[in-house]
Order: C-alpha cells, then structure tokens, then sequence
C-alpha cells in the first residue's frame, strides 16, 4: 500500500487526480438524487466511498480512492470506459469495469454474477466493492428508500453479505465495517 505521506511526489500526483476525479463524479451525477428516504445527492455516495477507504481504513493508493469516486459514473451515466481511460488511465479503468454491472442484463442476473465474480476480482477492485457494500448498508439502515419492504431490505443485507463474503481476507478493517452494519439488517417481521 502507498500512502500519500510516504512521498511529496506521490502526494503532488495524487491530490489533482483525485481532486479532478471528484469533480468529474459530481458532473456526471449532478441531476442524480439517491433513492433513501433523504434524497441525498448522488455525488456523496461516491464522497462516502473515497472517504471510508481514506479516512476509516487507510487506504491511499490514488488509483483506489480515484476509481471510488468514479465507480458509479458508466453504470449510471453516459460515461464510457474509455473516457475513464483517457482521463484517469488503464489502471483506474480496469477497476471502474471490474465493479460495473451490464446493465444490459436482468437484475436477479447482475446481482448472480456480482456474487460470482467478487471473489476474482482484482484487489483494487473488491476494496471499491466493500466500501460500496458497506456504504449502501449505512444508506439503507439510516433512510431506505420509502418503497421498499423490509424484506427486500433484508434481501438486500443477505446478498450484500453474499457478495462480501466471498470477498474475504482482502481486508480485516473493511469487513469488520461491513459486519458491524450487518448487525443493523431489519429483524424479520413477527410471526403471528
């Protein structure tokens, strides 16, 4: 792991970066509302991921936090891989693809293969996935959105988990998170 203190160099590298990595995330997703009761804007999902690697786990590879802030950004909007590319280089982008979902799939078939392929995928891209697993279940637990039943939020703790677990050993602090959230998952309603 590369921190940022570790060299000037790396620190004078890294912050534009992610500066521009950030800003280009708000323009991308600057019509975007989260679906939670509060609809937030979108930008701090992305915010919330770059920070809990950065500040509650001490992750500060560059190319991580970057692809934090942007792995929502060709799954949501009009951005394309190859603009990842471009702007950010190969590295960034082939963690943006890892954490994509074709959205040309069904639903049940993208959440299969997100279970499927957690356990393959690159470890700068299972970081982005525990932050965002981790982030959307501190969403869901302090304001769901208003149409959903508890028992698609409880459907959505246990694939969360799902996908985590076969994710593990990547990295204690992020999984101890993601538990601790777990712990919050809705009680199944009482049975009469």
């Amino acid at each position: 792991m590369v921190t940022i203190a570790e060299t000037s160099t790396t620190a004078k590298d890294a912050i534009p970066s992610i500066l521009r990595a950030a800003a280009f995330a708000a323009e991308r997703h600057r019509d975007q509302r989260r679906k939670g009761k509060h609809a937030s804007p979108y930008i701090n999902h992305p915010l919330a991921l770059a920070r809990l690697l950065a500040d509650e786990c001490h992750e500060h590879d560059p190319k991580v936090l970057v692809a934090a802030l942007l792995h929502d950004t060709v799954e949501d909007t009009a951005t394309t891989l190859g603009e990842i590319e471009r702007l950010f280089g190969a590295e960034v982008a082939d963690i943006v693809r890892e954490v994509t979902d074709d959205q040309s799939l069904p639903r049940a078939e993208r959440k299969r293969l997100q279970v499927e392929r957690a356990a393959h995928a690159s470890r700068a891209a299972r970081l982005v996935k525990l932050a965002d697993k981790i982030c959307n279940l501190r969403d869901l637990s302090s304001g769901p959105p208003a149409d959903w039943t508890r028992e698609r939020l409880r459907e959505y703790f246990d694939w969360a988990k799902a996908v985590v677990d076969r994710m593990r050993g990547t990295h204690p602090q992020l999984e101890e998170l993601f538990d601790r959230e777990y712990l919050r998952k809705p009680p199944a309603p009482a049975s009469k």
